[in-house]
């Protein structure tokens, strides 16, 4: 009798999880529908007001091979971006919505470059190492991997 309550109890533990399982999901598709609704990636944050700061920063993973004849060498990194974009504030109980690749595309992103890459390149190797968070306040943080060839 007592192993049956305990299947039981455990029974119900587990419908419970997956019912705020399903209702999470949920919530988290209206709040990308929400935010997506007459967004256009065409135009950048602020258009009209004012200067869209985007802050960089890079992680360097490998450094090298390096050639003396072409004056160029090879860096793989991960290149971050930060900025403010403030159609995409939100409310809900998460702080951070955390994305793939594939949101990427439907936003707006900086068209930045290396000033003296010679290649560079996305990472797509299974898939586009691409990351993308957005932060309650409409900050956004952009992620991807990036093996460049530099002169």
């Amino acid at each position: 009798m007592k192993s049956q309550e305990n299947s039981f109890f455990c029974m119900q533990l587990y419908v419970s999880g997956s019912d705020a399982f399903k209702n999470n999901i949920t919530l988290f598709t209206r709040i990308l529908d929400r935010l997506l609704d007459g967004y256009d990636n065409r135009l950048r944050p602020g258009l009209g007001d004012r200067v869209t700061e985007v802050k960089t920063d890079i992680y360097v993973t490998s450094f090298g091979p390096v050639s003396d004849t072409d004056m160029e060498y090879t860096v793989d990194v991960f290149f971050r971006q930060r900025w403010t974009d403030e159609r995409l504030k939100f409310n809900g109980p998460m702080n951070i919505l955390r994305l793939n690749n594939l949101m990427a595309s439907k936003i707006w992103t900086p068209d930045t470059f290396f000033h003296n890459g010679k290649k560079s390149v996305a990472h797509n190797m299974t898939m586009p190492n691409k990351l993308l968070r957005i932060m309650e306040n409409g900050t956004l943080l952009y992620t991807m991997r990036c093996p460049c060839t530099i002169k």
